[in-house]
């Protein structure tokens, strides 16, 4: 089964293990980013609808009591929709770091501390998104829902925004702050919204559900304007712009192109679920573009390739075999989890 190449030492970590016809270093190199794309589809959803509690949240100065009501309502269904859930979400972000750090473990490190700032942004937004739906329950005291509902949409944004930027920096191998890198950042954001959108759509009721294909459409406009603009600078770097023509970055933004019309049409028709598989495909497509463009290097960085960065044999092995084993799992619990909670929720109901 295990048939070990000798590829020449390229560099120290350098080592080539064959499975089945596939090389460990580009197995793993997938699952890695296909962890990566979980999570920001499951949490994505997540963040989505923290934007989308901002914006159902707003009422004017001189609303009546019983509109401020009806926009309370719709934040407590928001609250509700995610309840089960987003903590469980979360722990795929948890997966891609380990599997980061257990396959390519100079990559984690020369990442992990070339963005370190960067990456504590994104840890506090996380945990800001995580305390405020449970301090904005505890009060009725308007002010402090005010305040509590402004955070739990601050770290719903900002969380999506970093780890977009963190991405684009990943890619252009840069520490700064690139303008291709803000760009990716808010088109997350949006590509958020659009499957947050989606969500809402299919485990509410009422005038929230009925509101969101507008919000879905007008996020999917705007998620294609944003990757747009983000791959013109991007293509200013030459050596990007040849890789960005290749045939796959090719398939791959037009699939985007199609896929985001497919959201428009099923929103617009009132299929929930295509809906919400369009906003997964767009979310695949995204990441998929990110790794399509840096394979064979893994870490723009340091010049490290896939091959160069893979751990060695046998923990490599060792690492397969343990992660075909728990992977199923794992995929069962969620199935689980999302069966038990499967359908639109209660109006009545809370977080």
């Amino acid at each position: 089964m295990t048939d070990p190449l000798s590829t020449g030492a390229v560099g120290p970590l350098a080592s080539q293990t064959v499975w089945f016809g596939v090389a460990l270093s580009d197995l793993w190199f997938g699952v890695v980013f296909a962890f990566l794309a979980i999570f920001l589809f499951l949490d994505g959803w997540d963040f989505g609808v923290g934007a989308i509690f901002a914006l159902r949240g707003r009422t004017a100065r001189n609303a009546t009591e019983s509109e401020r009501r009806r926009c309370e309502r719709e934040r407590e269904q928001c609250l509700a929709a995610i309840g089960p859930f987003w903590d469980g979400n979360e722990v795929w972000l948890v997966v891609f770091g380990g599997g980061l750090f257990a396959a390519f473990p100079a990559v984690y490190a020369a990442l992990f501390s070339r963005h370190y700032l960067l990456l504590f942004g994104v840890l506090a937004a996380l945990v800001l998104r995580g305390m405020a739906p449970e301090f904005y329950e505890q009060r009725e005291d308007r002010r402090w829902r005010t305040w509590w509902g402004r955070a739990f949409a601050a770290g719903s944004v900002g969380a999506p925004f970093l780890l977009g930027v963190f991405a684009g920096n990943w890619l252009l191998g840069v520490s700064g702050v690139a303008p291709a890198s803000l760009g990716i950042g808010l088109a997350v954001v949006a590509l958020n919204v659009a499957a947050g959108a989606a969500f809402l759509r299919l485990k509410t009721t009422g005038p929230l559900a009925e509101a969101m294909p507008d919000y879905g459409v007008r996020a999917t406009a705007a998620y294609l304007a944003l990757v747009s603009v983000a791959l013109v600078l991007l293509a200013l770097r030459p050596a990007m712009r040849d890789a960005l023509l290749s045939p796959a970055p090719i398939a791959l933004v037009a699939g985007s192109v199609l896929l985001a019309g497919g959201y428009v049409v099923a929103a617009r028709r009132g299929y929930p679920y295509v809906t919400l598989g369009a906003a997964g495909g767009l979310t695949g497509a995204l990441v998929s573009l990110v790794a399509v463009l840096l394979y064979p290097v893994v870490e723009p960085g340091t010049g490290l390739t896939v091959e160069e960065a893979i751990i060695g044999a046998p923990a490599v092995e060792l690492l397969t075999a343990g992660a075909a084993l728990l992977i199923p799992l794992v995929l069962t619990y969620f199935g689980v989890l999302y069966s038990a909670f499967s359908g639109p929720i209660d109006p009545e109901e809370s977080y």
